[in-house]
């Protein structure tokens, strides 16, 4: 049974409060460098990790709205940064292993001018223009495909060896083919962004039914009309999926690229340069930049997803 509005917030409240106030009252010593109290710490520690157990259930049991799943992710991340920044200062971990959440969101704030240049170099040159022109290529030649049924079998084949090429070995090709800037990065992203969307689009162009192809042939559409009226419609949430996959796959191809050159800004270069400097709370925020922007992306892709196919049983089951 669904709870109502009133209830549900009691309920929320009521969660919530004991276990914030519980975190604050925890959280002053390590806030202030005092060592941890031995046993009595570590009971206190055990005792709010059962209770943020305990507060992410409640909520995650609530219904009725769809606030209440990102309330609950954002609980429990809120949760994962706490007991992060907790235990590596109890333990005194060294930050070249783990820097605590603390001193990532310092070095992030120090270094933001830095890190908006690399964001600049490797997602708004090398992972946008990667992704549009492989996801566009992939979408094109699948038309082609479907459309040509003698290029399935001379070029599927072909092209389903970008697939299996390891990125570590195309890498350095491409730097030495388009230079140390972000075009060699970009190439990187055309070539793994190929093929997902490739497959996708010619198994959501085959996912229409036969009697609705048939009805089309009846009434004497031809097979732009057929593609644009029907089957493109089908294929869809086939593309958006692709999307989503190309979105993540962009983001490494392009990082992973840097690796192999790249010039003096860029994802991909701050953490292979930092790394080598034991500067790692520089090079958990460039990851942090990274793992944020390619959330965003999923996130607004998934949001397209429902405007553009909310017909699908996929889309229309989501509450």
């Amino acid at each position: 049974m669904s709870r109502t509005p009133r209830s549900a917030a009691s309920t929320a409240l009521l969660v919530l409060a004991p276990l914030v106030l519980a975190g604050l009252f925890l959280a002053a010593p390590m806030a202030s460098g005092q060592e941890p109290v031995g046993a009595t710490f570590w009971l206190a520690t055990l005792a709010l990790a059962a209770l943020a157990v305990a507060g992410i259930r409640r909520l995650a049991g609530l219904e009725g709205r769809k606030i209440y799943a990102s309330l609950t992710a954002a609980l429990f991340g809120i949760w994962v940064v706490y007991f992060w920044q907790l235990l590596t200062v109890a333990l005194e971990v060294p930050r070249v292993l783990l820097p605590a959440p603390w001193l990532i969101v310092q070095s992030l704030v120090d270094h933001l001018p830095r890190l908006g240049k690399d964001f600049t170099q490797t997602v708004v040159k090398a992972v946008i223009i990667g992704w549009v022109l492989g996801s566009g290529l992939g979408f094109l030649v699948a038309v082609a495909i479907d459309r040509l049924p003698f290029l399935q079998r001379g070029l599927l084949p072909i092209a389903s060896l970008t697939s299996t090429i390891p990125l570590v070995g195309v890498a350095p090709i491409a730097v030495m083919w388009f230079g140390f800037d972000w075009p060699s990065k970009a190439a990187v992203v055309v070539l793994m962004t190929f093929f997902p969307m490739l497959v996708s689009t010619l198994a959501g162009l085959q996912a229409s039914n036969r009697l609705e192809r048939e009805l089309m042939h009846s009434y004497g559409a031809s097979y732009g009309r057929t593609l644009w009226s029907l089957r493109l419609p089908v294929a869809v949430p086939f593309m958006i999926g692709a999307l989503k996959i190309n979105a993540t796959l962009a983001l490494i191809g392009a990082i992973v690229a840097e690796f192999f050159g790249s010039p003096t800004s860029g994802l991909g270069f701050r953490i292979s340069t930092e790394a080598t400097k034991m500067n790692m709370p520089l090079v958990w925020a460039a990851v942090l930049v990274a793992a944020v922007t390619g959330s965003v992306a999923y996130a607004l892709l998934v949001a397209l997803e429902r405007r553009a196919a909310f017909w699908h049983p996929s889309v229309r089951g989501k509450k």
